[in-house]
């Protein structure tokens, strides 16, 4: 009987196990023949946080995104190739007398030197937004369009002091990009990088939002860039920096050098700053810049909160009679709060200051020997940098940093 019994057992097994493999081999034919028959097995975009099935491009509804070519072609197409020409005048190595080096110089042929970047078409009407660092000193600019067209650009006005300038070409039918509203942008979005990247137009480079605010790389005067490890090469600088759904965020800028051991960190600065300088310069000419008159660097050891420490701006040196020493600041102060927004260190004070319009009063927190207090400042226009260098009369204190 146990024989018996034995026998039936591996009989159900070898039964079952027939059936499993035979299940297993008709499921292979059918993903083989027909994969559309089988439930889909990518995951739903709804269960993953910060995704959503409402976006309209290179999102399929309840599927991950398998494409963003839809989110380039919106953008691509105003991406320009810009070409510039430096005449350099010759000069002979080894000789250090000024003098001698401009004789012998004059006798020797110039060389040229060219230059590569980026520009995006911002406004129907020919606007162009790029980098200041692209066409800053050179003697020739061409600029190529996407669809093959070549013109010479009109240099509108610059702005050294976040690295942006704006062109002009007369043409029409041109493609405009589109503009993120609001220009947010979320550490951990995906973004793509599109520009002349060594002389190869149009390059798309992929990779994600790695920080904001970066504020203290000394890159430029006033700085609140994007940090991303979207390829930035050379040739990018002036290009976009565009979302997953192909709306400009950033005007790329620059990137540490593999030099430095840096792999994957560029930079690029928010569409909201290039926005409001592109439109300061067509209508002034210039930008109009918020000032009051002192010198700011970073205080990390003054005050007392649970770490001993604080936050803030450290008031190096106040000109007499500016909007600061009305006020009432003084060298020693720590400038805590700008418009009731907290201030980490010096570089964003600088930066708060600068985009606040002339003519507006300021409230700002200060602390002076361990008491803080309020007061109002009255920002102005900055001076032409040509008073402010020859400017006398601060008040005494260190120098370090600048505001």
């Amino acid at each position: 009987m146990i024989t018996i019994a034995v026998n039936k057992l591996i009989n159900n097994i070898g039964f079952l196990g027939r059936s499993i493999v035979v299940g297993l081999a008709l499921a292979f034919v059918v993903v083989w023949l027909r994969p559309d028959a089988l439930p889909a097995l990518r995951a739903n975009v709804s269960d993953q946080p910060g995704l959503t099935t409402d976006a309209p491009l290179g999102v399929s509804p309840g599927n991950y995104v398998r494409s963003y070519a839809e989110a380039v072609n919106r953008s691509a197409p105003a991406v320009v190739s810009i070409y510039t020409n430096t005449v350099v005048p010759a000069s002979v190595p080894g000789v250090t007398n000024s003098l001698f080096q401009s004789f012998l110089s004059r006798r020797l042929p110039a060389r040229n030197r060219r230059g590569l970047g980026s520009g995006l078409i911002v406004r129907a009407d020919g606007y162009i937004l790029t980098s200041n660092h692209v066409i800053d000193h050179v003697d020739d600019i061409q600029l190529a369009l996407a669809d093959g067209r070549v013109f010479q650009p009109q240099v509108i006005g610059s702005d050294p002091d976040t690295d942006l300038a704006v062109l002009k070409i007369e043409a029409s039918d041109l493609p405009v990009a589109p503009l993120a509203a609001g220009g947010e942008v979320r550490v951990g979005d995906v973004v793509l990088a599109i520009g002349n990247a060594y002389g190869l137009n149009n390059t798309v480079t992929m990779g994600i939002v790695s920080a904001k605010g970066r504020n203290d790389l000394n890159l430029t005067a006033l700085e609140d860039f994007i940090q991303t490890d979207a390829a930035i090469n050379a040739g990018n600088s002036g290009g976009a920096l565009i979302n997953a759904v192909g709306d400009v965020v950033g005007i790329n800028s620059s990137m540490l050098h593999q030099s430095l051991g840096a792999q994957g960190i560029g930079f690029a600065i928010p569409i909201a700053i290039a926005s409001d300088v592109m439109q300061q310069i067509i209508d002034y000419g210039s930008v109009r810049r918020g000032w009051l008159g002192a010198i700011f660097s970073d205080s990390i050891t003054l005050g007392g909160d649970e770490n001993g420490s604080i936050n803030g701006a450290l008031v190096d040196e106040v000109m007499n009679n500016s909007p600061a020493w009305q006020a009432g600041l003084r060298p020693g102060d720590v400038l805590l709060s700008w418009a009731q927004t907290p201030i980490s260190n010096s570089s964003q004070l600088n930066l708060m200051i600068a985009t606040t319009s002339p003519n507006t009063t300021v409230e700002v927190e200060v602390e002076r020997n361990n008491q803080s207090f309020i007061t109002s400042v009255d920002v102005i226009q900055q001076p032409p940098l040509n008073l402010l260098r020859y400017a006398n009369g601060l008040a005494p204190g260190p120098i370090s940093g600048g505001g």
